[in-house]
């Protein structure tokens, strides 16, 4: 039987709808039980597909810190393991075990769905709104936060959602799991 990834598009957001990642950091950063959760999902994942300003931001797991504590240090050699493929027209190369996409970007997501088997993690609002015909899984995971502005989760073609799970994965946090409608 071929391999068929399912992909699956995960974000933190705020209880009004934004994903701004450098406001949900610290103070409102993830609890140890959320970065143990974070952890294990990396871990399982296949692979990942990151936009350019996602994948820029993720690049900070790419060295250590001195002042990591040890979940940190399990996030990084975790993420590193992982493969990405990174879609930008404006970078010119990537880091380790990464690929770039240039175009043809729906086209590439169905090859990687086709040859891979697991999840596939999509990271960005732009580049999951681009692809939204795709994304097999919606994982929202809300966080005790407003913003009242910044980025949405949700941009470029709304999908029409159904929720099958919602799950508390630490006192602040639930995850509300959709599949397309």
């Amino acid at each position: 039987m071929p391999a068929i990834a399912t992909l699956v598009f995960g974000m933190q957001q705020s209880l009004d709808g934004y994903v701004d990642h450098e406001r949900l950091g610290p103070p409102a950063g993830p609890d140890a039980g959320l970065w143990d959760h974070f952890v294990e999902r990396v871990r399982a994942t296949t692979a990942c597909i990151y936009g350019r300003r996602m994948y820029e931001i993720m690049r900070y797991w790419d060295e250590d810190e001195p002042d990591w504590d040890t979940r940190e240090h399990a996030f990084a050699a975790a993420w590193r393991d992982t493969p990405k493929w990174v879609v930008s027209r404006s970078l010119k190369s990537v880091g380790p075990n990464a690929m770039l996409v240039a175009r043809d970007v729906e086209a590439q997501v169905r090859r990687l769905k086709a040859e891979l088997d697991g999840e596939i993690e999509i990271a960005g609002p732009e580049l999951a709104g681009s692809l939204t015909g795709l994304i097999d899984v919606y994982a929202v995971y809300v966080r005790p936060v407003v913003f009242g502005s910044g980025r949405p989760l949700f941009v470029g073609t709304l999908p029409h959602l159904r929720l099958v799970a919602s799950d508390r994965i630490t006192e602040g946090t639930v995850r509300l799991t959709y599949v397309p409608a």
